[in-house]
């Protein structure tokens, strides 16, 4: 029997081969990925993915997927929402194959109808916004004709001279009479053409130069601005634009006119001179734009019916395809024995699990009707295991913490376990106060009610890590409630739920110093009292004790990590670690970091005041005791010379043991094993799968002592891991590095803790100045109405500045010092973090990945 799979180590783990027999491979994959319990080996490294067994599946998988994406983008264009996946109950039942083929046929005809619609739909767009551009340009022609008309006699006035070639021939024409022109002549009777169309807006400035330019100025040009934007087919963008007429002679001039027009993005459209037949032309355009508009209509209305219709099953499509692509994935790393037709696989899977994937193994056999059982058998290996940690809801977060660091190695102590209470205490000890503690706790406990309607809506990624770490924030704003309860700080102020346990003289006078002097027989239940927040010795005092604190807690915090080190030590059954670096490490902290600590305590417990003498300072003796030992300048306690002179040559002495020990120790374990003729840890060896009587599996174990399910056919060298040789010079080197490491960290990873204190006293000092700057000066109004204004007005202020500073910002703070207090100080002392993830298949990872919605 496997142990019991705890938070406080990985999960044990076994590696398995699986023999299937290939009409339900795909079926055992499904059901397998429902369980979420197995990584697959990749069997097949040498084969490229186009020669694997079922590319071709999964490149009809990946065309099936490109089509509901298509879907999708389309359902997106016309605002049509999809159903959420949520709403079906059994999208996670594994189809059947023809299911399958018939969703792809589906997909395939439906892609055709879609495309075959938007292809009308677009191509009547472009066509009505086409003709509302021309009757825009009918509508301004008659306006540009008539101020040609004009501009074309005073130009045959005023110039008689090369100056004006555009109009030259004009004075060789008589005026002529008729209903149209009202005695103006025609412009083909002037030998002028003339071009129309629409211009973009932003273009027009740059369409006038290049005309001007490159005709020198030989053309008379009329604009307009079309007052209403013009929805562009293609990007379904608005677009403003201009009509133009431009007037000109010879068919040369023209014909560039129309290439630079159209190399504009300008659209020309045909209009005819006489106003009669213009009426006529608005006349056709507004039939046709009528008629475009209720094919359009009825367009449009089809293909929203047809994409509301898709709407419906697109989420549960989307699945079904996401999890038969994955399925086809990991076939393609199984091995095939062609002879029994049977695919083999290696996988990892919790040793605790395996009665589960049996169970959904034997229930796949069962509903397909094969009298043959897959097999599963285990598998000794000296492969790593990779590191599976069981989490749920409340451990994930805190997990996460510690795998953004490293993943634990298989088996060892996972420092998640401690991280759960000592992250949010520490994050509580810098963020101390009751009342910024309740709004986090608050906000968590906000997001927790409503954790599965969060879980099912997009949120932005800041809105996302705030919702994942939501029980983080629980744990440290509740934390945070009680450190600041012990500080007596709520919002910069303090309770008065005990009395003090200091009295004031009764003669106070206004502007004198006084001392308070404490009480007979009471002292303060719990906490600071509250006095000493109004004294003006108040940020001395909460300065020694926060400091002297913060020292306290880093000392029981590297303690703690480091007697982990004998855990990890005790079960990998390694003597030499626990000798040889863990017992020296720790003398050799608490020779030095120990006694330190229970200075203070002793400190603490003494009343110095009745003693008469000034406490000694406990830095300047630590500095002593290792400048000029023996010598004390102000004695803590008799014999103390004594006491620190044995203490530091204990601390001295473990130098050495710690950096000779392990290595000469392994030294001696290497060269005994080699005189026995052990072969080394470098010498790989590569056993058969079957011995010569088909009894044993070449690793020492019965095949059969899997439950007899058959004999252990080893599809590859699982015994192929590379192992260096034993090297006494890298491991004294490694051994000298860790030594000296161990030494300088244990002063600099104590004085690290000191961010306690500096966190907290700035986290303090910023919520009084708040207080004062924002809503106390509010109360010093003289006026009653003037006060209540200022206290509304700069209460809104203050609780605003609370959130984003002191909360927001002083919290992320926070939580940063928080993290490297447990990844530098606390996890250097023990955690290895050279584990493989365990990276299961799926569905639920998988989807959880790469969400549908």
């Amino acid at each position: 029997m496997a142990p019991r799979d705890t938070f406080f180590r990985s999960a044990d783990m076994s590696l398995t081969q699986l023999y299937i027999a290939n009409e339900i491979g795909r079926e055992v994959v499904s059901a397998l990925g429902e369980v979420g319990q197995v990584q697959f080996r990749d069997l097949n490294p040498d084969t490229n993915a186009f020669q694997r067994t079922f590319t071709k599946e999964i490149r009809r998988l990946d065309n099936v997927e490109r089509q509901l994406r298509y879907f999708h983008q389309q359902m997106e264009k016309a605002a049509i929402p999809m159903r959420s996946s949520s709403e079906f109950s059994d999208t996670l039942a594994a189809p059947l194959a023809s299911e399958i083929d018939e969703l792809a046929d589906r997909s395939e005809s439906l892609e055709q109808r879609i495309i075959s619609l938007n292809d009308s739909y677009e191509t009547l767009k472009k066509r009505e916004v086409e003709l509302s551009e021309w009757r825009w340009v009918l509508r301004e022609a008659g306006g540009f004709f008539d101020r040609a008309h004009t501009q074309t006699e005073d130009i045959r006035q005023s110039f008689d001279n090369d100056e004006a070639p555009l109009l030259r021939d004009v004075e060789h024409h008589a005026p002529r009479q008729n209903g149209d022109t009202q005695g103006q002549q025609s412009f083909s009777e002037m030998n002028i053409g003339f071009v129309a169309g629409v211009i973009p807006r932003d273009r027009i400035g740059a369409f006038e130069r290049i005309l001007w330019r490159t005709l020198r100025g030989n053309l008379y040009m009329n604009q307009s601005e079309i007052p209403e934007p013009i929805i562009d087919p293609m990007t379904n963008e608005e677009v403003h634009k201009n009509v133009f007429v431009i007037f000109a002679h010879g068919k040369n001039i023209l014909a560039k006119i129309r290439k630079i027009s159209e190399s504009l993005n300008a659209s020309l459209y045909g209009v005819d001179e006489n106003s009669e037949l213009r009426r006529d032309q608005i006349h056709e355009v507004n039939t046709r734009l009528g008629d475009v508009g209720n094919v359009l209509r009825n367009t449009k209305n089809t293909l929203d019916a047809e994409l509301s219709q898709i709407a419906r099953s697109l989420a549960a499509w989307m699945i079904i395809v996401k999890k038969e692509k994955a399925v086809y994935d990991t076939l393609n790393k199984f091995s095939y024995d062609q002879a029994r037709k049977t695919l083999i696989a290696e996988a990892w899977c919790p040793t605790n699990s395996l009665a589960l994937i049996k169970s959904t193994l034997q229930d796949v056999n069962d509903r397909a009707g094969l009298t043959v059982p897959t097999i599963v058998n285990q598998i000794r290996t000296n492969k790593t295991p990779p590191t599976f940690v069981r989490t749920n809801k409340f451990t994930e977060g805190f997990q996460t913490i510690v795998n953004a660091y490293g993943i634990p190695k298989y088996s060892e102590v996972n420092p998640g376990l401690y991280t759960v209470v000592t992250f949010p205490f520490l994050f509580a000890v810098m963020f101390g106060d009751c009342g910024h503690g309740a709004l986090m706790t608050m906000a968590a406990s906000a997001m927790i009610f409503w954790e599965k309607k969060l879980a099912r809506t997009k949120l932005d990624e800041l809105t996302y890590m705030a919702f994942y770490g939501r029980y983080i924030m629980l744990m440290m704003g509740l934390f945070s409630i009680y450190t600041g309860f012990i500080y007596n700080d709520i919002f910069s102020k303090s309770f008065t739920i005990f009395p003090s346990q200091w009295q004031w003289p009764d003669d106070l006078k206004a502007g004198q110093m006084v001392e308070a002097t404490l009480k007979e027989g009471y002292r303060y239940p719990i906490g600071l009292d509250w006095n000493w927040h109004e004294a003006d010795n108040s940020l001395l005092f909460s300065n020694s004790m926060k400091m002297k604190m913060s020292v306290l807690l880093g000392w029981c915090h590297m303690t703690y990590a480091l007697c982990l080190q004998y855990v990890n030590g005790r079960h990998f059954k390694s003597k030499v670690d626990i000798w040889g670096n863990f017992v020296p490490g720790l003398l050799f902290f608490q020779s030095i970091f120990g006694y330190l600590v229970l200075t203070i305590l002793y400190k603490w417990s003494v009343n110095w005041q009745e003693k008469g003498v000034n406490p000694p300072g406990l830095l300047n003796m630590l500095i002593f005791m290792f400048l000029s030992p023996g010598t004390v300048e102000e004695q803590l306690y008799p014999g103390q010379s004594t006491v620190q002179i044995l203490l530091l040559l204990v601390a001295v002495a473990q130098v050495p043991i710690m950096l000779f020990l392990k290595p000469f120790w392994l030294r001696y374990e290497h060269n005994r094993a080699r005189a026995l003729g052990y072969r080394g840890l470098g010498e790989n060896s590569r056993v058969s799968a079957l011995d010569a009587d088909g009894d044993m599996d070449g690793l020492g174990r019965d095949s059969t002592a899997s439950d007899g399910e058959g004999v252990a056919m080893l599809s590859q060298d699982i015994d192929d891991e590379e192992h260096e040789e034993f090297d006494f010079g890298d491991i004294m080197i490694h051994q000298v590095i860790h030594t000296i490491e161990f030494c300088l960290n244990c002063i600099s990873h104590t004085a690290s803790y000191l961010r306690l204190w500096a966190l907290s006293l700035a986290h303090q000092q910023l919520s009084i100045v708040l207080w004062t700057m924002t809503i106390g000066s509010a109360f010093d109004q003289e006026s009653p109405v003037t006060r209540v204004i200022m206290i509304v007005v700069s209460f809104y202020l203050w609780f605003v500045l609370t959130i984003c500073i002191l909360c927001v910002m002083e919290g992320t703070s926070a939580m940063l010092h928080s993290l490297r207090l447990h990844w530098v100080e606390a996890m250097s002392k023990h955690f290895v973090g050279e584990g493989i993830p365990f990276l299961p298949f799926s569905f639920k990872t998988l989807l959880e990945e790469d969400p549908v919605d």
